[in-house]
């Protein structure tokens, strides 16, 4: 997952209502859908007032089925409300992941959706990282990486294993979160996709 702001910043930390949350989906899919049909993010639709707090999230899409991962794009500063991160971020998903040509408009009813809601980022002691709780930033000079928290779940990674895959996310040695000019930073989120609700239309 390629952070796109690498800065820490301010962001609602409310959880986010099921209904929202289904619209929130739902406006991803059409986000991507109306970009492919335009060539451009559509202008975005009147929703809850609670979709308008600040939030930072990452947009994920994996195939159906198989659950291979075809594009992670998100910000780690909230840059405006919930709704509009929703959809830079699908359309970044889409087309920006450099690991992965871009999305076709034929691809989509082929792809599922994840969202993940970000709280603002913390300073954190390796010590005090909870695996499956907290998502982690790493920086040391011009080096950052960021994995989110159900990462490590993923892969059955412990607290160490965690903290070394996030410096080989930053291109630095396994061990560098034991330096002191390394900067961890430690951040929650609230996650769901497609098939955990209504499923994809």
């Amino acid at each position: 997952m390629r952070p796109t702001d690498p800065a820490a910043g301010a962001a609602s930390a409310a959880t986010i209502p099921v209904d929202d949350r289904q619209a929130l989906l739902r406006l991803a899919r059409e986000t991507l859908a109306r970009y492919f049909a335009a060539g451009r993010v559509p202008e975005r639709p009147p929703l809850t007032p609670a979709l308008d707090a600040p939030r930072a999230t990452f947009v994920t899409l994996r195939r159906h089925g198989t659950g291979e991962l075809r594009g992670c794009v998100g910000e780690t500063r909230a840059r405006g409300p919930l709704v509009e991160s929703v959809m830079r971020m699908a359309v970044a998903a889409a087309t920006e992941d450099p690991r992965f040509p871009a999305v076709t408009a034929e691809e989509l009813p082929t792809l599922r959706i994840e969202i993940s809601a970000l709280t603002p980022m913390e300073p954190i002691r390796p010590e005090d990282v909870v695996v499956g709780r907290h998502g982690l930033l790493i920086t040391r000079g011009p080096a950052s990486g960021l994995l989110l928290p159900q990462v490590p779940g993923a892969h059955g990674w412990n607290r160490t294993q965690f903290l070394a895959a996030l410096c080989r996310k930053a291109g630095l040695p396994d061990d560098a979160w034991l330096s002191n000019d390394t900067r961890l930073y430690a951040f929650e989120s609230e996650i769901w996709e497609e098939e955990d609700l209504a499923g994809p239309p």
